[in-house]
């Protein structure tokens, strides 16, 4: 825990790949490893930066093989519980798109928008203004990784495009609502399972979400 009571507060708030589950398997990879590890150690100790990462999370639908995983019911408790906030950072929407729900990409980004409805609402900075919103777009699926057609059975082809797809869509509602943007798909990619960051993408993803706070 970052304990300098100045720090700019970073609250992360993502599915499997902000946890930090490895493409190669189960489990969790280390803290100086995860991209929000890495992103603490880039900002250094004028930040403070907090993991709320959980596997299976969708953006606001209930999942009927796992009863916990609405990022919406959770997500303003998470406000009030970590608030003042200086930004929020959200990645969410891959798991929209697994077959179940049968969503489309515009929803996927509509959803999103509700997440800056709550903070607009909910949270707070230290001096009593809005904190500040990145959306950040999810990395495609990879059907072409050795081990998706085995550990991908909740996506399909469609999945597959619309992942494609979504960073526009989410782009869309970032200029609407004039919050920022970054597309994790520009700097990584997913790994064996063609559903998780590999590896090597937590440093490159860290850095481009260290600029994109900076530049505020």
């Amino acid at each position: 825990m970052i304990v300098n009571p100045a720090a700019f507060t970073v609250l992360c708030f993502g599915d499997s790949n902000t946890f930090g589950q490895p493409s190669e398997g189960h489990g969790r990879l280390p803290v100086d490893v995860r991209w929000t590890g890495r992103l603490q150690q880039l900002l250094g100790p004028e930040y403070a930066v907090i993991e709320e990462g959980l596997g299976g999370r969708t953006t606001d639908l209930d999942d009927p093989d796992r009863d916990d995983r609405n990022g919406r019911t959770y997500f303003q408790p998470c406000l009030r519980s970590h608030s003042p906030l200086d930004i929020v950072v959200i990645m969410l929407g891959n798991n929209d798109l697994k077959t179940k729900f049968g969503r489309e990409t515009d929803a996927v980004a509509t959803a999103l928008e509700g997440y800056i409805d709550n903070i607009e609402r909910t949270a707070w900075t230290r001096t009593g203004e809005v904190p500040g919103v990145l959306l950040v777009s999810p990395i495609h699926l990879d059907p072409d990784q050795p081990a998706f057609a085995e550990k991908s059975s909740e996506y399909d082809a469609d999945s597959v495009h619309k992942s494609r797809q979504l960073g526009a869509a989410i782009r869309r509602v970032a200029d609407k609502r004039k919050v920022l943007f970054a597309d994790a798909a520009t700097v990584a990619c997913a790994g064996d399972d063609g559903i998780h960051l590999n590896r090597a993408s937590h440093e490159p993803l860290s850095h481009l979400i260290a600029s994109t706070i900076r530049s505020i």
